[in-house]
Formats: C-alpha cells, structure tokens, sequence
C-alpha cells in the first residue's frame, strides 16, 4: 500500500498535522529545560499523552517539540500509514522472491526494494535550514534549549541531532542518532558505541591521520528522523530508505563549511570536524536503561559553522527506563523489518522485541516448528545476525503463540520448559551501554525453548492436549452474554 498523507515537508508540517489531528498540545508558560521539561514528558508519555510544543523553554531562544513518536498512533502517522505493519507489508511484497539465506540475504533484500521503489536524494542550491549563518566565534549552542534530563547528568545533552560522516576512503555516507554533550558553547562529545558505523569511520580517519568531518541536523522531517534510528546495514544509505518510506526524494544542500550533504528542511545544522586521536570525559548520563552510563572518553566536535532557519523548532528526546518515547520508534523498526528477518532467518513467523526490555535485552520468537532442537537453530541464526547479536534473552514459542501477549507467552515459557534441557546458554556481543555484563561489550546470553517438545528431543512422556472451550460453547455464550446481566 503506498504511503498517505505525504508528504510532511518539514517538522512544522508534522507538528500542524499532529495538532489537527489532537495529537499535540502546546505549553505557553515558561519552562526550564534543566530537570522540569523531563519530568512533565515522562509523566505525560506514561499516561499515553500527547506530543508536547514547549513555546517558552527558559534556555535558547526557540521552541522545543518532543514526544513526537511517543505511541504508535504517531509513529504511524509519521510514517503515513495507519498501522505500523503496512510499511513491512510493502516491504515484504517487494522482496518476496526467493533470495539466499544469510546475511547477504537481507542485504540483497533490501536493496532490491530501494532499487525498485525509492528515488535517490536531491541535490538543491539553496535551503530554509541555512537561512540564518553562524560562524566561528558567532557560534552559541546556548541558543538551543539542550536538555538536562536527570539529575546525575554531566551537563546539558542534544538528544536527537542526526549525525552524518563519511567514511573517509570510500566516501559512502552514514546516518546516525546519537546523544551529543555539550562541553561548551562550541563542542560536543560524541557518544559513538563501538557497534556504530560512525565509530568505524572515525578509526579510518584516525588512522590516515585525518580530520572527520561531521554535520548534524536536528529537527528534521519525521521520515529522515526515523530513517537515522532504523539498523541498516552500513551499506545501504539511510536516505535511499526514507526516500522509499516517502515516497519522494529527499531533499539535501550541500554544508556551508564541511564537505558534507545535510537535509534541507531541518531546523538546525552543526558543522565541523573531529581532530585525530582528541578524546574529552563524556557523560554520566540517564540512558534508556534507566540507569547513568558511566564516564568514558568519546571525541570532540568542534563546531565551526551553525547554520538555522529564521523561526526554527528544537526537536528533543527524554531517555529512561521504559515506558518512554523510544517505544515508538523501536515498535516501528520491529514491525518495519519483519519481513527482512524472515529473509534472513525464514523460520520466524513474528517476532517482539519488548519495550521493558529496552527492544535489544529480549526477543520473543514464534517458529513453525518442524525437527528436533530446531528452536535451538533458530536462537543460534538470531545471534548471528547483524544487530540482533545483541540481543541477551530469546524465548521461542510455537507459531499458534501470539508474541505480542506477554501473558501468554509467559504462561509457555514457565510452564513449557525444563531448565536442565531446553535452556541455551552461550556468550556474545552486548550493547555498549549494557551495564549488568562483568565484561565491557560482551557477557552471558540466554536462549529459551519454550515450544512443545518432540519425541525426538527425547521427551517421551506424550505432550498434553491443551484445553480449548468448544467453538459452539463459545459461540452460545457470546449470544447469550447480555442475558446474563454479568
């Protein structure tokens, strides 16, 4: 299904629809971007509330939008369709032809859909996000109303700044979303994980010596800003995918001081470079974890240019524990590269990434189970996949199982195992920020069998029926419901 209500031709346009639509609500007093603004957002995102326009934040001079993705319904709308799905359906569609299996596969798949329905950027002389030019001693990223989340914070942190590299070889462009700590009117730590394709160009650059070049553009339309979140492959260029989101070219200028292409319709741009080998303490900060990430040396942007439009908006993010905004931008990947996975692993036939497990702690997994420890397999395809090698606990369940009813899944997952036999342990690769591993970047994995067992896994003993209500008892019943007065 092609995308609707497209396209949104910039942040204010996807603020005026979320508005009309009464998704948004506006706060005209002032309020302080240091503590206060985090603590009304996450009450508001755990009541399922709106997106919230901060008109007067009492650091910068501009607005601040935030819990723009902060339900599905919104992550939807800011994908032009009404259910997150419909994306991974035309994605499926598309790819649907028999493909290798492996790594390749998915790469393979991907491609294929860009090639055939996303059109490739587009260059244009002039943008609004260089309406207004700072340069050199003119810089003041004071102007902005950065946020300090949490009390143990080291300082005041840019949250959704869109950060695009190079790789200093081969020129192949790069897209990323990271927490940016602003160290002083002019630079900022960059907090690139070592997982991170930034964090590879960096090392080339470091290597030959050279400065990185860097530029990132906050508020930028809704489609770009997913696309920098979404877990590419680091050769597939994340606006080739928004532009197959779209379903039009994304528009990019050229920066005024780097050698780099930005969006043309964001609200912010920093430009700049990172000199070789210069590292600065970066952090605590108050992650997705819910818990400070520690201080570690990260490099430096020095801020060279700082380009806006004449009435920007400043487009922020709060990170906890979850439930937080970051769900809808997790359930929107999750849905969105279903079909990818199954590409890559065909066994799957749905699969959750919970938010309480902050999307790469757990995955529950249903599979159509046809041999022996085939849930084994499964698990073992899981942890070799890109970005999903992350992942710390996998539960398989049937594919009558729906991965999506925590309650149910629970339910097969204590009472379908037995720990001596159907529970896979083994080690890996964790996130960066992953604080309960006794090593940095890797620890202990868990993988648990929860399907109903095989006489040739050697249980023996004859699976149970499980007990179902007769279709006609329960048809009656819903007939007779009202009568019951219940």
């Amino acid at each position: 299904m092609a995308p609707r209500g497209f396209p949104y031709a910039d942040l204010q346009s996807f603020i005026a629809a979320l508005e009309e639509a009464g998704e948004l609500r506006r706060v005209t007093v002032p309020v302080d971007p240091t503590l206060e603004i985090s603590e009304i957002v996450t009450r508001t995102v755990r009541a399922g509330g709106p997106a919230i326009l901060f008109e007067r934040p009492t650091r910068g001079d501009m607005p601040l939008v935030i819990n723009l993705f902060g339900t599905e319904k919104r992550m939807a709308m800011a994908l032009g369709v009404d259910r997150l799905d419909e994306v991974g359906e035309r994605i499926g569609a598309i790819a649907k032809p028999e493909l290798p299996v492996g790594w390749s596969g998915i790469r393979e798949g991907i491609g294929k859909v860009l090639q055939l329905k996303s059109m490739p950027p587009k260059k244009v002389k002039t943008a609004p996000c260089q309406e207004v030019v700072l340069r050199g001693d003119e810089v003041d990223l004071n102007r902005l109303p950065g946020l300090q989340v949490w009390p143990g914070d080291g300082g005041i942190f840019h949250n959704f700044g869109l950060t695009h590299t190079k790789h200093p070889e081969t020129g192949k462009r790069n897209l990323g979303l990271y927490r940016l700590q602003q160290h002083s009117k002019n630079t900022l730590g960059m907090h690139w994980q070592i997982h991170k394709d930034s964090t590879a160009h960096h090392a080339v650059a470091e290597r030959l010596g050279q400065r990185l070049p860097v530029a990132v553009a906050i508020g930028c339309d809704p489609v770009v800003t997913y696309a920098a979140s979404a877990p590419l492959p680091a050769d597939i260029d994340e606006y080739l995918f928004a532009g197959f989101l779209q379903g039009e070219r994304i528009e990019m200028v050229d920066c005024v001081s780097v050698p780099l292409q930005v969006p043309a319709e964001a609200q912010i741009v920093l430009e700049g470079y990172l000199e070789p080998g210069e590292r600065l303490p970066e952090g605590p900060f108050g992650d997705h974890t819910g818990y400070y990430t520690p201080v570690e040396p990260f490099p430096v942007l020095h801020i060279e240019t700082m380009t806006m439009r004449k009435k920007p908006v400043y487009h922020s993010i709060i990170t906890s524990k979850p439930p937080q905004e970051d769900h809808g931008l997790g359930k929107a990947t999750e849905r969105i590269f279903l079909p990818l996975a199954k590409i890559l692993i065909p066994d799957i036939v749905d699969y959750d990434m919970p938010a309480s497990g902050v999307f790469h702690n757990c995955l529950i997994v249903s599979i159509r189970k046809r041999y022996p420890k085939h849930a084994q397999k499964v698990m073992s395809a899981i942890w070799g996949a890109h970005l999903l090698s992350l992942v710390k606990l996998i539960v398989v369940v049937d594919e009558d199982v729906d991965v999506h009813d925590y309650n149910e899944v629970a339910f097969r997952a204590f009472g379908n195992v037995d720990y001596a036999r159907d529970l896979m342990l083994t080690e890996g690769p964790v996130d960066h920020l992953d604080h309960s591993s006794y090593q940095q970047f890797w620890g202990g994995k868990a993988g648990v069998d929860a399907t109903r067992k095989l006489p040739t896994e050697g249980y023996t003993r004859g699976w149970p029926e499980e007990m179902t209500m007769a279709p006609e008892v329960v048809s009656l019943v819903d007939k007779r419901w009202k009568e019951y007065g219940l």
